[in-house]
């Protein structure tokens, strides 16, 4: 036995590999585990469930104006609450401000009245 362990010392000092222990590739600890991350924080929305007098104003004045009127492009450019936002509109609406394009249990669609639509209900 002597003689085998001669043998690797005087081949290892003239530059051969014997075979031992592979190394392990990337040889850098044990893994860590995975960290979940927490989401994405969203800022909590503090949306107005009373109209002040100035939302009010802005809603008769901006609202008619719009292409596209749905209760959310309402509550998310005045910050007023969506059951807010669809009670304004349906007043909008009796008052022949906007015109109804679709609606459905979930979302009504309505959009800006224009000239002839006035003179249809008429």
């Amino acid at each position: 036995m002597p003689a085998k362990k001669a043998e690797a010392k005087s081949a290892a000092k003239a530059g051969k590999t014997t075979v031992g222990k592979p190394k392990k590739e990337g040889s850098g600890g044990k893994a860590k585990k995975k960290k979940w991350s927490k989401g994405k924080v969203r800022d909590k929305l503090n949306n107005l469930i009373l109209f002040d007098k100035a939302t009010y104003d802005k809603l008769y004045k901006e609202v008619p104006s719009y292409k596209l009127i749905t209760p959310s492009v309402v509550s998310e450019r005045l910050k007023v609450r969506g059951s807010l936002a669809k009670q304004a509109l349906r007043e909008l609406h009796s008052k022949g401000l906007i015109r109804l394009i679709s609606k459905h249990a979930s979302q009504m669609i309505y959009t800006r009245a224009t000239k002839g639509d006035k003179e249809d209900a008429e």
